[in-house]
């Protein structure tokens, strides 16, 4: 089972647009990071966001590319400063590679919770546009692998 984890693409600042859509950049680093997944064969059986619109947007967009003709869900336990250990509410449904799109300083938090059981030790650094993927083995979350936008050019 895989669990991949998205930090949303680049925003628009508060003082922009208080909505913070996705930036045109942030959209691209989408778009390459969802062309990136399909081209690698990587599909998922479900997709979550926290209901922001930038999450919203970089879940659907990479839907399209991942899960096709599937309706991504909105939990309200993804946002900026949520506590981790409450996302294990999702550990019935484990079973099923899962595409999770979320918000920083969460997203970080999330990561290591899973794979270490303490939010606080920092094992990647996120930013917007990138994704990590944990495999599931033996009850236990691993590091399988971290794209971030700089590597799509």
């Amino acid at each position: 089972m895989k669990l991949y984890l998205v930090q949303h693409g680049q925003a628009m600042a508060k003082e922009q647009d208080p909505e913070r859509p996705l930036t045109e950049r942030g959209r691209q680093d989408v778009d390459r990071l969802g062309r990136f997944l399909r081209q690698a064969g990587i599909r998922v059986e479900r997709v979550i966001h926290s209901g922001k619109l930038r999450a919203r947007q970089t879940a659907e967009s990479l839907a399209e590319a991942v899960a096709t003709g599937l309706e991504p869900e909105v939990s309200g336990l993804l946002g900026p400063n949520d506590n981790p250990k409450a996302f294990d509410w999702q550990s019935e449904s484990w079973d099923r590679d899962t595409l999770v799109v979320g918000h920083l300083p969460f997203m970080a938090k999330l990561v290591a919770h899973l794979g270490t059981e303490d939010e606080r030790m920092p094992l990647v650094a996120i930013q917007p546009g990138s994704l990590v993927c944990l495999e599931r083995n033996d009850g236990s979350w691993q590091i399988a692998w971290m794209l971030r936008p700089e590597l799509f050019g």
